[in-house]
């Protein structure tokens, strides 16, 4: 990085504009319009489809904490936020109260869209193996496909791709299965 540069902080992200979503990964402040309604749409259905047999343990095995959007601050990265993200609760037994989460994520989410599609498989995608998240999903709305990723030896190795299956079964949540047909609008 240029030494002359300014390196971003948590205070550029609140000087942004309401319309305008931001992320300091890496020393680098990208910036990007907040997600529309679909988006949003199969944000919440993601979330809402794991939440409860794994984060609540109702209907599955429980042991997560699954969150959107969450702040998370890790070395060189005081702000990313995956559309979602899981961790173990063995290795984040406590979420914090008042402080981002500066633990890395066991799982991210990242729904693409045409505002955030570049973003999420350029920067974001390779950023999540360096720290080292064991497992990474790229949900296309376009396409109406999850594809799954695991992490083996720093690279991604692809676990399959789904799109209207009502019973699948994914790497790491496949103790129950899941209805991917019913994220889609």
């Amino acid at each position: 990085m240029d030494p002359a540069r300014k390196v971003p902080t948590l205070a550029d992200l609140d000087a942004l504009p309401p319309d305008i979503k931001g992320e300091i990964i890496e020393g680098v402040l990208y910036t990007m319009t907040r997600p529309r309604a679909q988006h949003q749409h199969t944000t919440l259905a993601v979330g809402s489809e794991l939440r409860g047999p794994f984060d609540g343990g109702r209907g599955g095995p429980g042991g997560w904490w699954i969150l959107t959007e969450p702040g998370i601050e890790l070395p060189n990265t005081p702000e990313v936020s995956p559309d979602v993200a899981g961790w173990r609760r063995e290795r984040l037994p406590v979420l914090p109260k008042d402080t981002a989460i500066n633990v890395v994520p066991d799982w991210v989410c990242e729904i693409l869209s045409p505002t955030t599609r570049r973003h999420d498989v350029l920067i974001k995608k390779p950023y999540y193996a360096r720290v080292g998240v064991n497992y990474h999903w790229l949900i296309d709305l376009e396409a109406r496909t999850l594809t799954a990723y695991r992490l083996e030896s720093s690279r991604w190795v692809e676990l399959g791709v789904w799109g209207d299956e009502t019973e699948a079964r994914i790497e790491p949540f496949d103790a129950i299965p899941i209805n991917v047909g019913s994220w889609w609008l």
